[in-house]
């Protein structure tokens, strides 16, 4: 019995590149015995077969309706406005990675049902490629140019080639086109100049370059010998200011010690009226010993000429006034200071 049959489609797998438009076909044709009302159902079947198929977009009793699944909405739509021509296929605007999955057709219009899966791969280009150089960069010794994409879905190969020079890769150079890492053994300096990464995928490219330069090894003895001269120089000069800095804080704490010291020696100034009271004190501790008898020639010492304390300083604290060269009698073993009193004889005269 003739009924509705879908148009196969050759290969039933799709790949697009992120943010790409892809059309998933489902075309059919109906026979005479199809009478039933037209139902066109498009779901998304999940990997894990514990989930449900989720229905994207259906076309019922004359009507669309395409709100069944949010993570589509806006993003699909029939690619036919009407359905009902025989055109049921599904447009799904820009594509994004999670889309990846099997979608399937049904068409049913009694009592004729048909079905088609067709698998939608979205994958995502390279992209942020960057290149870098690992090891020196010196003659004899082996150097890696590396290559890797920040973006992009595996899987991801790796071409290298050179942009300057012969255009050639050097004859011992090895690929790994998985990695993209280029080994450069035994360099010399015809290898330096500019390379080129070429990173791809099925659904785009992506490139970066790095340049090379080969030079003479480094001399390191001297590089060596001279950091050790300059430390010793560095070492040099600071144990030179340590040195001046402790020498000056030497004199500092000479020079408060030497002034301190010549203060400590000096004797503090008496006053004046403590000379006086002194030698009035004196005066009168000798007098005490006197007899009244004696007393009437003594005549009083007026306070103008009691001696000031410049009398009393020795020959080296006062060099103006000379020493004297009568030795004066000892007053303390004495006890008294004697005094002479002028007396009067019979006949008048002064004895």
């Amino acid at each position: 019995t003739r009924s509705l049959t879908i148009t196969p489609v050759e290969p039933s797998m799709f790949e697009k590149a992120q943010g790409e438009k892809v059309t998933l076909p489902c075309t059919f044709v109906l026979s005479e015995e199809d009478e039933g009302p037209l139902d066109i159902e498009w779901v998304l079947i999940p990997a894990d077969n514990q989930k449900k198929e989720q229905i994207i977009i259906m076309y019922a009793v004359d009507r669309i309706y395409n709100h069944y699944y949010a993570a589509m909405t806006g993003r699909m739509q029939f690619t036919n406005p009407d359905p009902r021509s025989g055109d049921g296929s599904l447009d799904i605007l820009n594509l994004k990675s999670a889309d990846t999955g099997t979608y399937q057709c049904k068409v049913k219009k009694a009592p004729g049902v048909q079905s088609q899966k067709l698998q939608l791969t979205v994958h995502v280009k390279p992209a942020r490629t960057k290149c870098s150089i690992e090891g020196p960069q010196e003659i004899g010794k082996d150097v890696i140019l590396k290559c890797a994409s920040q973006e992009g879905s595996p899987l991801l190969s790796y071409d290298w080639r050179r942009v300057s020079g012969t255009h050639e890769l050097p004859a011992n150079s090895m690929l790994n086109k998985n990695t993209g890492e280029l080994l450069l053994k035994n360099a010399s300096q015809d290898y330096s100049g500019t390379y080129n990464c070429v990173a791809s995928n099925r659904v785009g490219t992506d490139e970066c370059s790095v340049q090379l330069n080969v030079t003479p090894p480094i001399n390191t003895a001297g590089i060596i010998a001279g950091a050790i001269i300059g430390t010793l120089l560095g070492l040099s000069v600071l144990g030179f200011l340590i040195f001046c800095c402790c020498k000056k804080h030497r004199e500092k704490k000479y020079e408060k010690e030497v002034h301190h010291d010549i203060r400590e020696d000096v004797p503090p100034p008496k006053s004046r009226s403590s000379t006086a009271r002194s030698y009035i004190g004196s005066n009168r501790s000798s007098l005490g010993s006197m007899s009244p008898s004696h007393m009437e020639g003594y005549t009083k010492t007026p306070y103008s000429q009691v001696p000031s304390e410049d009398f009393e300083r020795t020959a080296g604290q006062n060099p103006t006034f000379a020493p004297s060269k009568v030795a004066a009698p000892n007053l303390s073993r004495m006890g008294a200071v004697p005094v002479m009193i002028p007396a009067q004889s019979k006949d008048g005269s002064i004895v």
